[in-house]
């Protein structure tokens, strides 16, 4: 036991933990978690939002059953998966981020993976969004972005284009994380990186720590979570300075595996669908949990198949992962039904994840995208806890992302999940 948590422990049995003092100085890594951090997020606090939820729940089962959860205790789980983190307040992909969504009680949180010019792998959600997620264009390091900031003029939205792949690893450690989102009638750089919208907030985004991906495994290890990288598409061409899309792919395994990490502990993701065969053909151990992102029903023309689905298991995926509106449909009365996509992924014997819960703002105006096949049936925020219901429930999916994991943590928890 660390002089700390000694400290900690007294301060908490004899004279109360307002009068502690404690120094926590001995490490003084920005990446380091002490013992008191780690046992902190052991603690899971699923937070207000829940019970906001559940109390504009109309009268019925559902409320009556989430209700009697209301006094916990809550503990992490892996049905509640951390989309970027915590997104939905905190800067998605950094520190802080990964440490509330371990609060919140995911049990597994997600790295999206991208590299720099000296092909480091970090985590971003896309190679290409450091002028909307942090604060490059305000530093030096805005004369390296492929397009320069540009103030809104002419009916023309402002714009910048900053990649990861335009800097060092080096220089992308001296960034720092923001909440997603930028202005489109900013005349400068400042206004340009107001963006936040305003169902989110800029409270704790005043220290984004970014992240390489060997950093994030470290983190999870020691908060006790498994993993879901995101295998990002480049947005250079590929090889990149004789870095391949397959040494890309292998180079996300072999970071896990230098870091000791099991293979059941991680869920390499990818929307393609080539590079979760690659991880099945060479390293078969990871490749069993790899999960194939599907959105190739954002295509009108796509037709889900038996077939289609048959193959997927046949070339050894496991798991597929399409978007929340894939899953469900409405019958006449505006009742929700499973979609023939989730009746052909499970007759194929695929299992199922799905995103994004808590990544829409108010749900008043039908939800937007992730609502798309049930807008009719969507007009409060508390029918985001009966889509979670039906979707754990009847289309019995393995686990959900959200931006707000503490949500999905409160299902989980009530319903033994």
């Amino acid at each position: 036991m660390t002089t700390l948590f000694k400290q900690f422990v007294a301060c908490v049995l004899c004279i109360g933990l307002a009068a502690c003092n404690l120094d926590d100085s001995s490490d003084s890594s920005d990446n380091a978690l002490s013992e008191r951090q780690v046992n902190a997020v052991a603690n899971v606090q699923v937070g207000p939002r829940p019970y906001f939820l559940v109390d504009d729940l109309p009268l019925g089962n559902l409320k009556s059953q989430l209700e009697n959860c209301g006094d916990g205790p809550f503990s992490k789980s892996d049905f509640s998966i951390g989309h970027r983190g915590a997104a939905m307040q905190f800067p998605e992909h950094t520190k802080e981020s990964y440490m509330a969504a371990a609060r919140l009680g995911a049990g597994i949180i997600e790295c999206d993976v991208t590299f720099t010019a000296d092909k480091e792998l970090v985590c971003r959600h896309s190679q290409c969004d450091l002028h909307t997620t942090t604060n490059i264009l305000a530093t030096p390091l805005a004369d390296s972005c492929s397009e320069p900031f540009v103030g809104a003029s002419n009916g023309n939205p402002a714009s910048a284009k900053c990649c990861t792949s335009d800097i060092t690893l080096a220089e992308f450690k001296t960034l720092k994380g923001k909440m997603d989102g930028a202005n489109a009638n900013a005349q400068t750089v400042d206004e340009f990186l107001k963006g936040t919208a305003n169902w989110r907030t800029d409270l704790y985004a005043s220290h984004g720590t970014l992240m390489t991906h060997k950093e994030s495994i470290e983190l999870f290890k020691s908060l006790g979570v498994k993993m879901t990288p995101e295998l990002k598409a480049p947005a250079v061409d590929m090889p990149f300075d004789g870095f391949s899309q397959q040494d890309y792919a292998s180079k996300v395994i072999n970071e896990y595996i230098q870091s000791d990490v099991a293979s059941e502990d991680v869920f390499a993701q990818s929307f393609n669908r080539d590079d979760v065969l690659y991880w099945i053909a060479q390293h078969p151990e990871f490749g069993k949990q790899g999960v194939f992102l599907d959105e190739r029903m954002s295509d009108e023309s796509f037709v889900a198949s038996l077939d289609d689905m048959n193959q997927l298991v046949a070339d050894g995926v496991n798991y597929i992962a399409p978007p929340l509106w894939a899953l469900v449909n409405l019958n006449s009365d505006n009742e929700y039904i499973e979609s023939e996509y989730a009746l052909l992924a499970k007759q194929a014997g695929l299992k199922i994840i799905t995103w994004t819960l808590e990544r829409s703002g108010p749900l008043a105006q039908g939800g937007g995208w992730y609502y798309q096949s049930i807008k009719e049936a969507t007009q409060t925020d508390s029918d985001q806890l009966r889509l979670l219901d039906f979707l754990a429930k009847t289309v019995k999916v393995e686990g959900i992302f959200s931006d707000w994991p503490g949500t999905v943590t409160y299902y989980a928890n009530c319903m033994g999940l």
